[in-house]
C-alpha cells in the first residue's frame, strides 16, 4: 500500500508539470479546463452560422441522441479541433469521442490503442481540418455504466475514429490554462449520465454537505497506476482535499442516474485532474 501511495504522489507531482509526448501536437493548445472537464459529457450542439469556420463545425448539425451502455471503464480520448468565430473573435472547439463509433464498445474496453495514440501527428491534423489548433484529452477511464448523449459525423484522426459530440464555447482562451483544482464550474450539458446499483463509485464530500461522484478518471498517455491501484490506496493520496473534506468508496444500492434540472451541470476536478459531478437535489435522483 505504502508502494502504491508513493507512486500516486510522484504522478500527481509529474501531471502538473508539462509532459513531453511522443505526438506532434499543434501550436494552439486547448484549454486545460476545458478538456478537464468535457470528460463523459456533452453540451447541446450548436451548429456554427459563422462561415469562417472550418467544416468540421456543422459536423453537429445532424446529431442523433443516442444512448451506449456498458462503458464502466471504457479507456477513451478526446481530440480538440480550434477554430475562431469571426463575428466574436471567440474561441470554439469541436470535440470527437471515441467511444461512440457506429463499431461499438470492444470486448478490451479500449478505444483508444496505445499505439494509435502513439501515431497521431497534430500537425497533419491541424492542417488536413483546416483549424487553427488541434489536442488531445486523455486517456481516461469512464466510470459511469451508461452514457445518454448527442453524437454527430464521424472523422479519422490518422487512423483513429472518432464521433463529434460536443462543441465548447471557450471566449478568447486558446492557450492551455490551469483552473483552480476543488472548484466547483458550471457547464451546459443536454446529456445523462448513469451508474448501475452495485457499481463501486468514489465520492468526495465538501465541507458544506455536498457529495460529488468520479466520473473520469485520468490515465494520461503514460499511465502510473490502474483504477483499482487507485481506489485500494484511498483515502491517503489525498494531500490537497480543503479544509471539511473527505473520500468515501461506496457500493451503490440502487441506480444512480445523474440528469441536472434545466441542463446546467456543476463539475469539478481534484489534485489529480480526475472529474466529478455534483450529485442532490436538480442534479441526481438521490445524493449518495
Amino acid at each position: 500500500m505504502k508502494a502504491i501511495t508513493e507512486r500516486l504522489m510522484k504522478s500527481r507531482r509529474m501531471q502538473s508539470r508539462p509532459m513531453m509526448r511522443p505526438m506532434k501536437v499543434a501550436s494552439l493548445a486547448i484549454p486545460l479546463s476545458m478538456t478537464l472537464l468535457s470528460s463523459c459529457e456533452r453540451q447541446a450542439p450548436e451548429p456554427p452560422a459563422d462561415p469562417a469556420l472550418p467544416a468540421v463545425f456543422a459536423d453537429g448539425a445532424d446529431a442523433k441522441h443516442d444512448r451506449v451502455d456498458n462503458v464502466h471503464q471504457v479507456r477513451f480520448v478526446e481530440i480538440f479541433l480550434v477554430g475562431r468565430e469571426a463575428s466574436t473573435g471567440d474561441f470554439v472547439a469541436a470535440v470527437y469521442n471515441t467511444m461512440y463509433t457506429p463499431q461499438g464498445i470492444p470486448e478490451s474496453k479500449d478505444t483508444s490503442p496505445q499505439a494509435l495514440l502513439e501515431g497521431l501527428d497534430f500537425d497533419h491534423i491541424q492542417k488536413e481540418y483546416g483549424v487553427l489548433g488541434a489536442s488531445l484529452n486523455g486517456p481516461k477511464l469512464c466510470l459511469p455504466d451508461w452514457v445518454e448523449i448527442d453524437v454527430g459525423a464521424e472523422r479519422d484522426f490518422d487512423g483513429l475514429a472518432a464521433m463529434w459530440c460536443a462543441q465548447l464555447n471557450m471566449g478568447n482562451n486558446a492557450s492551455v490554462g490551469e483552473i483552480a483544482t476543488y472548484e466547483p464550474v458550471t457547464i451546459a450539458r443536454d446529456s445523462g449520465l448513469g451508474w448501475n446499483k452495485g457499481t463501486t463509485v468514489i465520492l468526495l464530500d465538501d465541507a458544506e454537505g455536498n457529495t460529488w461522484v468520479m466520473k473520469g478518471f485520468e490515465l494520461g498517455l503514460e499511465p502510473k497506476y490502474t483504477y483499482d491501484e487507485f481506489v485500494a490506496a484511498l483515502p491517503g493520496v489525498y494531500q490537497k482535499l480543503p479544509e471539511g473534506w473527505k473520500v468515501r468508496v461506496k457500493t451503490l444500492e440502487e441506480d444512480l442516474i445523474d440528469k441536472p434540472k434545466g441542463g446546467v451541470a456543476t463539475i469539478m476536478k481534484d489534485e489529480f485532474f480526475n472529474v466529478y459531478d455534483k450529485t442532490g437535489p436538480d442534479m441526481t435522483n438521490y445524493k449518495p
